[in-house]
């Protein structure tokens, strides 16, 4: 078996471009299927895409590690996160095209079951844009989380931290304390609460700030108290937090993993299957931080085709402790791929198709073409027009 083509698929669902990578092969109607979405990169991670192409075409699609040892080596730059996410999309799609071959799901691939249904959480508003980064209020947050709640849901994740420079001002401690205290009253104490920090504080001390404020509220846990690049202030925060710290979104690849579970920077590690090299290399991450006694929530707040990627990982990774999802991004959200189960609110149960299990409608990807993002970033500013983290 070869592979005869690669393309990138565009469709448009308001906040991002959902990016589909589609594998052909020289079987008769066997393709497989990826993501490789990448917030407010399409273009870039469409012209990686093309880039790789000529370096996979004539190579058998199930050889899946050499084929990633191809892309992530023979380019002689090491990949960033847009090459990072061509490479996670084409990745999926191979193990698409093994499990249709084989007609087995992924997850028979990736080691087998070890549970039987994937615990999920997902956010204000079931991923409306406006829901998840507009909600400033302890009155709407309690709205969208009861109504989160009364789907069927048992955790919810929120972003209510302001964006804030190298100190975190009193009176934004104390009303964001306040309104995650509104919001385990309103919901009570059997629903998990999950705050994004969005990495919006600039330093260890103004994240500790807001996580001090938040203690009443018995989060599960924070997620990206600082920026990803301060692993030294991550550290340190995981050091002192009273709330269980996860973070690692925007860590790509396992040798980025490697320095942060080896300093116990998290509790948690959140590895997003379409960044960090694909399901081979999430597992790969799955076991070191297994090793070190850390469990996964891993991120993705991207689309359908993702979404069952981290459902076979999910049903395949031991360690896994919960998924976040995004099925309510767009109202037609269920309609350009159908998926290999029905969604159920806070649990996915285990597929069994072959393959990704997944049927893509083309004719919806056509009716949602390229649209450019929306700078919904562009609000990080601060009172006196310094630049903040989104």
């Amino acid at each position: 078996m070869k592979i005869t083509s690669i393309t990138a698929r565009i469709c448009n669902a308001e906040m991002r471009n959902w990016i589909f990578a589609r594998v052909e092969t020289d079987q008769p109607g066997l393709v497989g299927w990826g993501e490789a979405t990448l917030e407010f990169k399409t273009r870039a991670v469409m012209g990686a895409i093309e880039d790789i192409q000529p370096m996979l075409v004539g190579l058998d699609p199930r050889d899946i590690e050499q084929c990633t040892q191809v892309m992530t080596r023979h380019g002689f730059w090491r990949m960033g996160v847009i090459g990072m996410t061509a490479i996670s999309g084409i990745e999926m799609a191979l193990w698409d095209i093994l499990g249709k071959d084989l007609g087995v799901p992924v997850w028979r691939l990736l080691g087998g079951k070890v549970r039987e249904h994937l615990r999920t959480y997902t956010h204000l508003g079931l991923g409306d844009m406006r829901a998840v980064y507009e909600t400033e209020t302890s009155a709407s947050l309690v709205e969208h989380g009861r109504r989160v709640v009364q789907l069927g849901y048992d955790a919810i994740k929120v972003v209510c931290v302001p964006y804030t420079h190298y100190l975190a001002p009193n009176a934004d401690v104390d009303r964001v304390g306040r309104m995650l205290n509104d919001l385990r009253e309103a919901v009570g104490p059997g629903i998990d609460i999950m705050v994004d920090f969005h990495g919006r504080p600039a330093s260890a001390a103004a994240a500790m700030a807001y996580i001090e404020g938040m203690r009443d509220a018995r989060l599960m846990f924070v997620e990206e108290p600082v920026p990803p690049e301060d692993a030294a202030g991550l550290a340190a925060v995981t050091r002192q937090s009273p709330v269980p710290v996860a973070s690692g979104e925007r860590l790509i690849g396992r040798r980025e993993f490697e320095p942060a579970i080896r300093d116990r920077a998290f509790h948690i590690a959140q590895p997003d299957i379409c960044h960090v090299g694909g399901l081979g290399e999430a597992k790969k991450v799955a076991a070191m931080a297994e090793t070190a006694g850390i469990g996964l929530a891993p991120h993705n707040p991207l689309g359908p085709i993702a979404g069952v990627a981290a459902l076979h990982f999910g049903v395949s990774t031991p360690n896994v402790i919960i998924q976040e999802e995004m099925s309510g991004a767009v109202p037609w959200y269920g309609d350009v791929v159908q998926w290999p189960i029905e969604r159920k609110a806070g649990r996915w149960d285990v597929p069994h198709k072959p393959g990704l299990g997944v049927e893509v409608d083309e004719k919806v990807i056509d009716a949602h073409p390229f649209a450019p993002d929306i700078l919904h970033p562009r609000a990080a500013v601060m009172a006196d027009g310094t630049i903040v983290d989104w």
